[in-house]
């Protein structure tokens, strides 16, 4: 009986070793694979304003820096980012979170957060192109990269731009009206399956 009970303890005793001997190496394994992982990032632009541009060639990078694998696919209005002559606009209109704020004068001047309605922004002639300088000279007095500069870190840093093949016929625009560094001109189904393997997706 004594013989049968030492047999059990040895028993149990060898599988709670082989047990974490099993955690131990599985543990191992994962923080090996997550150490040889390159992280991946898809981003999906679908806007075409000068505010819209920043954040997915901000992102995309920023990503890239850190060493991650970087996509963004530019859908609909999105496309204008990639033109070869970027003359992106910006519009207060219908976007009350937008400040109007002055970015010269004395500091009480702007501090001042001009609460315009919508029906004078949309009469005043010259008021979205008075709207856009003051935005480029915000941008300018925090050292804001410029988009054309953005876009050409993007491109250095081997971010892969990819066209949407369907809004560029929808459009009518010509392959000759992008910058020549697209690296792919396709559609949705693509963009799904990037982002499916990606470990961030993001739609802008």
């Amino acid at each position: 009986m004594a013989t049968a009970e030492v047999a059990v303890k040895q028993d149990i005793s060898e599988r709670e070793q082989f047990n974490a001997w099993f955690r131990e190496e599985h543990e191992r394994l994962q923080q090996e694979q997550e150490a040889a992982h390159t992280p991946s990032m898809a981003i999906v632009a679908t806007k075409g304003t000068l505010d819209w541009a920043y954040p997915p060639f901000i992102l995309s990078t920023t990503a890239a820096a850190l060493g991650w694998n970087v996509s963004i696919f530019f859908s609909f209005y999105g496309l204008e980012l990639l033109r070869n002559d970027l003359n992106l606009q910006v519009s207060p209109l219908g976007n009350p979170a937008m400040p109007m704020k002055m970015p010269m004068g004395p500091e009480w001047f702007r501090d001042i957060n001009w609460k315009i309605p919508n029906v004078v922004m949309s009469n005043l002639p010259g008021f979205e192109s008075l709207t856009r300088n003051l935005f480029l000279t915000t941008l300018d007095n925090h050292g804001v990269a410029s988009i054309q500069d953005l876009r050409a870190m993007a491109i250095e840093a081997d971010v892969k731009f990819i066209a949407c093949q369907m809004t560029v016929e929808l459009f009518g625009y010509e392959k000759a009206d992008f910058i020549p560094q697209i690296s792919e001109w396709s559609g949705a189904t693509s963009m799904l399956a990037l982002a499916q393997k990606a470990d961030v997706t993001l739609f802008i």
